[in-house]
Order: structure tokens, then sequence, then C-alpha cells
């Protein structure tokens, strides 16, 4: 590891866009979110350091071997792969993987990006049967180098691991030309047409899953619908650059697959661990902001003390503790913060904290086996929610709800859920927005949160109609 002083401006972006095969992802902490008081479950406020949640930008660098799985009947085969690449190459110690790694104040030091597609879901739980991708349904990437950038204390780190020291020399040269990159003016995306999903098979749908809510089906589906947009220009740096402006998010990225990109400003942490802790940190609860001081706290008032809004978010805190369960040693997973309200650029969330302590030799792929697809963004019972999702919405979600981020080589782990985020091929952009449907949804108020949602992706492109 090497510090570099006086590169905390530099544009990490910049080297995405001038050396793609060198830094093909980048995940970035652009804002944590304005957070409101949390209460633990004894009523007292508490803090379990969400604000670090916009700390790490962590620009990946000199990608290495790769594996993509494309059809849900080769998850499997992927997956098993994936376990023996990962039992070949993480550290090891008197036989065990290391509980802490040689920098453990940086959140990666080489390890592996990895990314899930929704329909991958069926590798994990093969009775599913979702519309068929277009796009691959995972990948993972051997990621050995990286430059890390700590917006809290303005320093900058040169990551490689052993073996890999070479790529040190060439990382340093990169970050200072970096540095010498004037701030860009944030680009004008030019649309040229953008459709919106018909809003009555949205409405429809939402009274379809109060049907399956009063039949005892479920409690609860997250419902999307979809924009698809045609550009003038196609740059996916300039529209990444300008959604992260427009709508700024603690777990951001850009992701570049040579012939598609993913552009994310999701505020959601699907699962996090490391060493035995493992956490969650679901949201669940949305209100508009307010186009005035006066107007902005009430909503947020009406939002924390809203009865459906609170049965939501509780019913979805039990879902997500009975997945750490499933990983974790008995009596150890609690939500250590209960209904915090945190404020982003166009709208206020609930969100809550669940950990727990891992059972002994739990592996990476484990975990997310257990917690994925995340219960916020599916509903509950997930696989009910599931297949009521694949009838209603009829087309695949692809990146929309998956997850993306990265494994270290000690097994510690972060991942984000892909909402907020466009996917790019070419001169064509897609997004999706949803909402939680329960038995006494209205579905034109349903329908409002959708494009609620969907408003930061609608500013970057600066649709007049946002």
């Amino acid at each position: 590891m090497q510090e570099v002083s006086d590169a905390a401006g530099a544009d990490l972006l910049n080297l995405c866009e001038r050396l793609p095969e060198r830094y093909p992802f980048l995940l970035e902490s652009v804002t944590s979110g304005e957070k409101q008081p949390g209460v633990g479950l004894d009523g007292q406020p508490v803090d379990t350091g969400a604000e670090s949640l916009g700390r790490y930008d962590i620009l990946m660098a000199f990608p290495q071997s790769e594996d993509s799985c494309d059809q849900a009947e080769d998850g499997a085969a992927f997956l098993q792969g994936f376990e023996q690449t990962l039992a070949e190459d993480m550290i090891q110690v008197d036989g065990h993987v290391a509980s802490a790694s040689a920098m453990p104040d940086l959140p990666f030091t080489g390890g592996w990006f990895v990314y899930w597609g929704y329909e991958f879901s069926q590798a994990w739980e093969p009775s599913l049967n979702l519309p068929a991708a277009n796009l691959p349904l995972a990948k993972w990437v051997r990621i050995p180098a990286a430059i890390i950038a700590d917006r809290v204390a303005g320093r900058v780190f040169l990551v490689a691991e052993p073996g890999f020291e070479s790529y040190v020399p060439q990382l340093y040269e990169d970050l200072q030309q970096a540095c010498g990159v004037a701030e860009r003016a944030v680009p004008v995306v030019t649309v040229a047409s953008m459709s919106e999903a018909p809003p009555q098979a949205f409405t429809q749908g939402v009274e379809r899953i109060k049907d399956y809510i009063l039949a005892g089906d479920v409690f609860q589906v997250n419902l999307s619908r979809q924009w698809e947009v045609t550009l003038k220009e196609a740059s996916p740096v300039a529209v990444y650059r300008a959604l992260r402006q427009a709508n700024p998010a603690p777990f951001a990225a850009y992701v570049n697959f040579g012939d598609w990109q993913i552009l994310s400003s999701s505020p959601e942490r699907l699962v996090t661990s490391d060493g035995d802790r493992v956490s969650t940190r679901p949201i669940a609860g949305t209100r508009r902001r307010g186009q005035d001081l006066e107007k902005d706290q009430a909503l947020m008032r009406e939002l924390q003390a809203h009865p459906k809004e609170v049965a939501e978010h509780i019913m979805l805190i039990d879902l997500e503790r009975n997945d750490l369960g499933r990983l974790c040693q008995p009596g150890t997973v609690a939500v250590d913060e209960l209904m915090a309200i945190e404020t982003y650029q166009y709208v206020h969330h609930i969100v809550s904290n669940i950990q727990g302590r891992l059972k002994p030799q739990t592996s990476p792929l484990d975990v997310f086996a257990a917690t994925f697809p995340g219960g916020t963004i599916t509903g509950c019972p997930k696989i009910r929610c599931m297949e009521i999702i694949a009838e209603l919405e009829q087309t695949p979600r692809e990146a929309y709800t998956g997850s993306l981020g990265y494994i270290n080589r000690d097994g510690s782990l972060d991942t984000n859920i892909l909402i907020r985020s466009f996917v790019q091929q070419g001169n064509r952009l897609s997004f999706r927005a949803g909402a939680g449907i329960v038995a006494d949804s209205d579905p034109q108020k349903e329908l409002a949160e959708t494009r609620h949602k969907a408003k930061g992706l609608l500013k970057a492109l600066r649709w007049e109609h946002a």
C-alpha cells in the first residue's frame, strides 16, 4: 500500500474514460444521505456509523481472469467454479481464511468484482421460472489492485496485492495525470426519445397483487415499471457524470463491461460482512421531498409515523432477519438501528440496520445465497413474490434489483442493490423503478411513487417532464 499526497482532487472517472481496459469499475460513495435520528429497540437514539457509507471511492485496476454466466441453467456450474476460485485465491492462515486483511482500514485490498443480475437468483432457487435475460446473469472479475480515495480524510491510497506490486508505479503515474485534469462541467445528456411503460399496466398489476394478498398468498410485493431512452450523444461516462450530480448516493457505480454499462446511483446496501460480522441495511418506505423546509419536514414526519409504511418496513425487517438467521449463530441476529430516516436528493427513506455473527466456515457465496435478491425489492414471502413479479412484469429485470460490489481475499465483502440505475447499450438506456404494494395500496399513489423514485434519473437526462 502506498499513500499519495496532494491527490485528493483526482478525477478517477477520467481514468475510466481514458483507460477503460485498465480501469473498468469505479465504486463511489458520493453521499451518505442526510441522516435523521434512528432508534434502537430500547427506544434510545443510536449511531451505527451510517455516515461511513459516504466515505470511500474504489477505482479497481488491472483486471485479470473473469467468468460470466449467460444462461440460468449454467448457474450451478458458474457458482461451483467461482467457489473453487475463491478457495484457491483467498488468504489462508493455518488452513483457514484470514479474518482480517493486511490493510484493515481500507474497504478493498484486492479480490474480486462481482455482479449478480436479478434473474441469477434461479441458480440459488431452481424452482423459480423467470423471464430469460438478454444480458449476462452474473460476472466476476479478479482485481489485484486499486486506487482508493478516502473522502472523509482527504487521502488517496494505491493498493496492490503481494505479487502485483509492479502495478503501483503505473497506478501512481495514472493518478498524477488524473490530478492534472481540470474539473469537468457536468455534461448535458441529450435525449432523442423516451418512452415510459403504460401506467394502466402498472395500476392493474397493483390490483392483481391486492387480490393475491387478500387470498393469503403474500403480504407485500414490489412491482416495477420500465423507461426506455434513446440518446443523441452516447458516452456512458457523460451519462454517469450527470447521474451522480443529479442523484448522489452512497452506493454509486460506473461499471464498464465493454459493450454494455451499469451506471448506478443506488442508496441501498444488499449485504456486507467482515470477519464473523454480517449486516444488511434495508430501505422500505418513501416520501418525496417537499418544496420548502416546512413541507419537507412535514413529509418526513408523515413517513416515519404512517401506519402503512411502518407496518411494511417492520415486515421486511423480519424477512431480512430470517435471511441472516440462515447464516448466523443462534441468538446473534439483532436490529441495531430501527427506522432511521435518510434524506436524499428527491426522496426520504426509512432505513434500518440488521446484523449478526456468521457461523464458522461460512463462505462469501453462502452469504449471497441467503440474502440475494434483497427482500425490499421482491416482497414477502420472497419466492412467491418473485413468481408474481414474473407474472405481472413479464420482462426480465436484468441489472435492476440485482447487485454489484466486491469480495476481498480475506472473505470480507460489500454489495449494493441496483436501484436508481441505468443500463446502457450503445445509444440506448433503460431503467426501472418500483413500489411496495400492500393490502391497502392506492394504485395511483403507488404509480406516483415510481415516478418520484425515477426523478433523479430523469433529472440526469434533463428530461423536461421530470
